[in-house]
Order: C-alpha cells, then structure tokens, then sequence
C-alpha cells in the first residue's frame, strides 16, 4: 500500500511560512492499495488538493471515504472536494462499525444555509452510506479494522493490513485521560501490536498539556510509550500544533529519534509499504 498524506496539521489550516515543511493543512490522508483502489481517511482541508489531482489523473471512479469523526478540521474540506461534483464518481463514505446514518448527516450539515453556498443534494457523484466492515471494496483483499477513540464526542482509528503489512491511523486520539467509550492504553497497544506503521496524534508538549488535557489529543510522550509498547517498526507524529513551526517539529523529533524510530508526517509525503 502507499500511503500520501495531503493534510497532517491540528484544529485548523495554518498557512504561512514557519510551516513550509510539515504543511499547513488539516488531515486527509490517500491510501492506495496494491490493486489500484483509492481510500481517503478524513475530509480536512488537505481534501481540496486531493480532489483536484484525482481531477486530472487517471484515478479509479470508486474510491472510500473514511471519517474518524465530525470536528470541523476533519470535515471542512469536504464542500470543496471536486470529485463530489461529477456523476461519473461513487464515494463509500463510511465510520467505525456502528456509524451510517451519522455520516451523512455530518456532511449534509456543514453544506446547509447560511453555512455554505451549495446545498448537498445539488453533489452529482454517487454516494452509499453503509455500515463499515472489514472488507469494503469487492475483489480488493485490504481489510480494514476500527477502534474507538479516546476523544470528546467520540470518533474511530483504522488499522489496514495488505499482503503481510500493517499500517495504524490514530488521529485525535489523548492516551494521558478517559473519554466516554474510550479505549484503555492496554486496548490501543493490542490495536497497534507490530504494527510496521503508525501515524498517532502528538499534539501536545508535557507543558501544553498542564493546561490541555481532556482536550482529547496526546503529548509526544504518550505517543512514543504507546509505540514502545506495541513494538510498531515505525511511528509518525501527525496532527501537529497550529503554533508548531517546522524549526520546533524538527527539534521534537530529533529528541525522540534516541527513543524510537520516529518521524513528523509530512504534507504531500509518501511511504510505501
């Protein structure tokens, strides 16, 4: 699978010139299969980018859309996602195992008056809501797994496993305090056990996070015992601090490079597994 990221930045779009390197957009992140299908993990911003490079190459008329779940920084692309606008694309958006209904009325929302401009039922692509399962494309052998997430209101990783390989998705997701329906520390190191990648939320320093917890994001310390623990082969910061500067991610990483073998994802990036 490879695996592209168009979007890894936290809470909202950041542009400017102190985050040229990791990117300024919100998550999206392009997964493509070793049998061609494209499947998209949420609708940040990094969705319009996304949207016009299917546009103009020879992607697949069927694509997954995956939502971990509804704040704004993970739906805000999604009005500006070309692709939705033509009839000759379908769109499997789906959640975790129990999310259907939900879905599209979290699109539909954020697409009424006076929010935005063009109603959602004048979208041309076709779009099946659908309860989410291992297997979602037909003759496509990727599975994909849910877990929920320890966030306020909820929401789901993923974990993918093709050919022998596994790569864990845990955005928005604080391991330092118990949300509602939330997983344990154990149950997420069962999820990510081997993993030979995984992108978690590190969005906090210790010292943000005397003042941010319950906020349901995670510290880079959590992040990187939470990797030790499940022995993944490779960890990925993602869903970086609006006020993070390429120069303080670089600093972060290098410290925990000693620990673990670590990255900050970055916008545009691609890894293949």
């Amino acid at each position: 699978m490879k695996i592209k990221s168009w979007g890894v930045r936290g809470s909202l779009p950041t542009p400017g010139k102190q985050g040229v390197k990791y990117g300024g957009n919100t998550t999206c992140i392009e997964l493509t299969t070793n049998a061609g299908n494209t499947i998209i993990i949420d609708a940040g911003s990094g969705l319009r980018l996304l949207g016009k490079r299917i546009i103009k190459s020879n992607y697949p008329k069927e694509m997954v859309l995956l939502l971990t779940h509804a704040h704004w920084d993970h739906l805000m692309g999604f009005p500006f996602f070309i692709p939705a606008y033509f009839d000759r694309f379908k769109i499997y958006v789906r959640g975790g195992k129990f999310a259907k209904k939900s879905l599209h009325k979290y699109l539909r929302h954020q697409m009424e008056p006076p929010y935005f401009p063009v109603d959602f039922k004048l979208l041309q692509a076709e779009f099946d809501f659908k309860r989410s399962t291992p297997k979602i494309l037909e003759n496509d052998p990727i599975e994909i797994h849910s877990i929920n997430l320890n966030h306020p209101d909820g929401g789901f990783g993923y974990k993918f496993i093709e050919d022998g390989k596994v790569f864990v998705f845990l955005t928005d997701n604080e391991l330092g305090h118990h949300h509602k329906n939330g997983p344990s520390f154990d149950e997420f190191r069962d999820f990510c056990k081997d993993a030979d990648l995984l992108f978690h939320d590190a969005q906090y320093t210790d010292e943000q996070y005397k003042i941010t917890k319950g906020w349901g994001h995670s510290t880079f310390d959590m992040t990187v015992s939470l990797g030790l623990a499940a022995n993944v082969k490779r960890l990925g910061f993602c869903h970086h601090d609006v006020d993070r500067t390429d120069e303080d991610l670089d600093s972060l990483v290098a410290k925990y490079q000693k620990t673990i073998n670590c990255f900050g994802v970055e916008e545009e990036s691609e890894i293949i597994l």
